[in-house]
């Protein structure tokens, strides 16, 4: 994995990551590379140390992050009047001015608060009536596209309340323009790319693409582009304490090259509106270039000279139904055996039954979530012969 650039030094502070249930020690490894120390790994999450500037460079790099929160107050409060007194006190102007705009979001877990909702809207009446004590006037709630985004986590009777730095969920690349059926989130998709350990020397092939975000996410990491490049703004931009020198220091340190040049990547898929979805979100990503598309069934997509890394995001049977999810899978796994010999293939599945007619022996298993379905991405080793991967259940 490419280490990044330090940047300066800075007073060091407690940041909290959000992430997909099994990308917790892909994204560790991620925040050790941008500069972040004594890291913890989390359900969900990884908290670490770091500055400004490795904020900054977190937002702006990692690619399994969904959010980077930075934890401003803890107290107890084991119901919905604690909360609100203790949240009264709080010197909320140190962090947000009259006029700007603020939204709450809310996580509740085993507490006397019951409803995540509820935690949210008793804070915002407690900022409310804070502001209204003090300068007579509140300022407003915004919950589209809030100046400030406030996190309010409660576990038991200990509530965190935290500054939201990123704004709009980070898997929001800013690319993706064109929507196929179910497509996959854009943190998931770098997640798997990373798991899979793909080194950038085979030929990358998604040939079930969609709407090309895994094809976009390999391109990125292949050509050095930052996961938050496309993004048009992130909400640390509008803290108080905002340092616009520093911003550009960033991105200047982390800018993309002038010109890709790693283009060993090929798509395919069947579906007309996949293949207009996917030309138009990497088109849009400027990366029409570097990823070769093929209108085409996996069956009949010509093999890329060489080796091959491949990672498949078959249907699950769920959101995506098909006339025989079976017969899908029995496919993908004779494809594999006639047509890519010495190859390496990846294949995330929420439809455990049916991956079992692929018929090939794992030699890798992992437990992951895309969205609400627990799926296992599965590392199968193709040889001549017929030689299979010994099984490896962890």
């Amino acid at each position: 994995m490419q280490k990044h650039p330090q940047i300066s030094g800075g007073n060091t502070f407690t940041i909290t990551a959000k992430t997909i249930l099994g990308l917790e020690e892909v994204l560790a490894s991620e925040i050790r590379n941008a500069g972040g120390t004594e890291i913890e790994i989390l359900h969900r999450g990884v908290q670490f140390k770091g500055t400004q500037e490795i904020l900054y460079i977190c937002n702006y790099t990692c690619r399994t992050a969904l959010r980077f929160l930075k934890p401003m107050w803890e107290f107890r409060a084991s119901s919905d009047t604690e909360l609100y007194r203790e949240c009264l006190k709080l010197p909320w102007e140190e962090v947000m001015d009259m006029d700007k705009t603020f939204a709450i979001d809310g996580v509740v877990n085993n507490s006397g608060i019951t409803h995540s909702m509820y935690a949210a809207l008793k804070t915002k009446d407690a900022i409310a009536d804070a502001f209204r004590a003090k300068y007579g006037k509140r300022p407003s709630v915004d919950t589209e596209n809030p100046d400030i985004r406030f996190n309010v986590h409660i576990t038991r009777d200990h509530c965190t309340i935290s500054l939201d730095s990123s704004g709009p969920s980070l898997h929001l690349r800013g690319y993706k323009i064109a929507l196929g059926n179910a497509p996959v989130s854009e943190v998931l998709a770098s997640g798997l790319i990373m798991l899979s350990g793909w080194d950038r020397e085979k030929t990358f092939v998604d040939p079930m693409c969609g709407s090309g975000t895994i094809l976009t996410e390999a391109a990125m990491i292949a050509n050095n582009i930052p996961a938050g490049f496309y993004r048009e703004e992130f909400a640390f931009e509008k803290w108080n304490d905002f340092d616009p020198a520093l911003w550009k220091s960033v991105k200047e340190k982390y800018k993309p090259p002038e010109e890709y040049t790693f283009n060993r990547i090929v798509g395919g898929d069947l579906s007309p509106l996949a293949m207009r979805s996917t030309r138009k979100n990497v088109g849009n990503a400027g990366l029409q270039k570097v990823i070769s598309l093929h209108p085409t069934d996996f069956e009949k997509l010509k093999r890329p000279a060489g080796d091959v890394h491949m990672i498949i995001n078959p249907p699950y049977g769920e959101r995506i139904k098909t006339d025989d999810i079976i017969s899908l899978y029995k496919m993908i796994g004779n494809t594999l055996k006639q047509n890519y010999q010495n190859s390496e293939a990846w294949i995330i599945g929420g439809d455990l039954r049916a991956m079992k007619f692929i018929g090939l022996r794992p030699s890798k298993k992992i437990r992951i979530f895309n969205g609400p379905i627990e799926c296992r991405f599965m590392k199968f080793e193709l040889y001549e012969g017929s030689r299979k991967g010994k099984e490896d259940t962890t």
